[in-house]
């Protein structure tokens, strides 16, 4: 059946249902793993999770590309959309600012009058945290060069750069991972553990699923999915990836290098 109007209108499907329930157990899950040690829970939810995330972002490939769904009033919607999720995105990282400033501004008796607080040992801002920021500082180089590659139908040298970004990206992880093994403080001890852990865990949750974006789109530039025109999954990862990088830069001005 066609329509004689620009718009999508979306196909019935399970995968809000199955989000919402996967979303559900997995933080049930997470309480659970914290308070009674078992992560059975969690791993369920995380499954459900996952797979509604593979089989809805495959329909949404599908849409966009083999039933040609996306329209340029369709892509401006989902413009526009993007540009408000990374706003709201703004917002839940300046909570964290909020607290973090709260607290470092006005140290109170409790915490020794004295930020870093009392007894902690805060992390050398000049070596994993300087790093990283080398690493992300680097990504927001190869992803923009993946895009001008992309708008110069230079396939090879996109794919090259995405496959940087995506390297970077998981080498980035591994590094936070390293530096939380290795942290002489946990997020036990005093507010400044709290908004440090807080606020940099979720950053690298942010990289975490920034970079199972762009290894997404890597996959869909592989299997030419992208032209130079009709691209839009690859911009909004890129806005997603860009939003990651400055997000890092305050944290590490604020809180690792100022904050220790």
């Amino acid at each position: 059946m066609t329509h004689q109007h620009p718009f999508h209108l979306v196909d019935q499907s399970p995968w809000p249902l199955t989000a919402a329930f996967g979303a559900l157990i997995m933080t049930s899950g997470l309480i659970i793993w914290f308070h009674l040690g078992t992560i059975n829970i969690f791993l369920i939810g995380l499954i459900v999770t996952t797979l509604t995330s593979i089989n809805w972002w495959r329909d949404v490939i599908r849409e966009a590309t083999f039933q040609g769904h996306h329209t340029l009033i369709v892509i401006n919607g989902l413009r526009y959309g993007m540009i408000l999720f990374i706003t709201s995105e703004v917002c839940f990282f300046f909570a964290f600012f909020w607290a973090f400033f709260h607290s470092s501004l006005a140290p109170t008796i409790e915490i020794g009058v004295s930020w870093p607080p009392t007894g902690i040992t805060p992390l050398n801002p000049f070596l994993v945290p300087l790093l990283n920021t080398a690493v992300l500082l680097s990504s927001g180089v190869t992803i923009t060069w993946a895009h001008h590659s992309i708008i110069e139908n230079n396939r090879n040298e996109a794919i090259q750069a995405l496959s940087l970004t995506v390297l970077l990206g998981l080498y980035f992880t591994s590094l936070q991972a390293w530096e939380y093994l290795d942290a002489p403080f946990t997020i036990a001890d005093s507010v400044y553990g709290s908004t440090f852990f807080v606020a940099t865990g979720f950053h690298g949750l942010h990289v975490i699923i920034g970079t199972t974006f762009l290894g997404v789109c890597l996959l869909r530039l592989i299997n030419h999915h992208f032209s130079n025109y009709h691209h839009f999954g690859f911009e909004a990862a890129a806005w997603y990836w860009h939003f990651v990088d400055v997000v890092w830069l305050f944290l590490y001005v604020c809180v690792y290098w100022w904050g220790s």
